[in-house]
């Protein structure tokens, strides 16, 4: 399935998905994936598609998901929640970034400020009316300029309100289920760690 995981490079013929639509290795096209599918296949299959999206490696995303199920209400959609309001994620968002891994490297190099402090860490939850802002000097960053000259192009999340000709953007609420438009059933996940 196409994740999106290069960033708009995923929407051109560049896209190594479309262009090699088979698994790698000399006998790829020949190997059939397996004929079985379990409902622990699907379960897993779910889960690792959202690892795979937002970036996490399995002990991050088991901490997550103990931490959703803490929360009161639906545990798949609070888990989707709180992996949004991720720093990288938003940054992804708001368009300073074109992908999330970009956007993971960015915010690691510290080239963005959470209300006026400087952040360096992608997995910083963000909280309502938090101001995310890029530091002055890495304003003139290369990847961050072509960036916001593609925002124009993307679409944003109405949880999320971007000033790009002030290089700053403001969390206004929490996000939505429909806003979340990845091709993921979280309820498949919450069944998996149930077991």
């Amino acid at each position: 399935m196409k994740l999106f995981l290069k960033g708009s490079r995923c929407l051109t013929e560049k896209c190594a998905f479309v262009r090699r639509g088979y698994p790698p290795g000399m006998h790829g096209q020949r190997r059939q994936r397996g004929t079985k599918t379990t409902d622990y296949r699907i379960q897993l299959r779910e889960k690792q598609k959202v690892r795979r999206v937002y970036g996490l490696l399995e002990k991050q995303f088991r901490s997550y998901f103990k931490k959703a199920a803490k929360k009161k209400g639906i545990t798949g959609e609070v888990l989707l929640q709180m992996l949004e309001r991720r720093l990288d994620n938003a940054v992804y968002r708001t368009g300073f970034a074109q992908s999330r891994n970009e956007a993971r490297q960015i915010v690691r190099h510290g080239h963005f400020l959470v209300n006026g402090r400087k952040t360096n860490l992608p997995s910083f939850l963000l909280k309502e009316g938090d101001l995310i802002e890029i530091q002055e000097k890495s304003r003139e960053n290369v990847r961050i300029k072509d960036a916001i000259a593609g925002i124009g192009n993307k679409v944003i999340p109405s949880w999320i309100d971007v000033e790009a000709d002030n290089y700053r953007a403001r969390i206004t609420g929490l996000p939505t289920r429909e806003e979340i438009q990845l091709p993921i059933s979280e309820q498949m996940i919450v069944e998996l760690y149930s077991k």
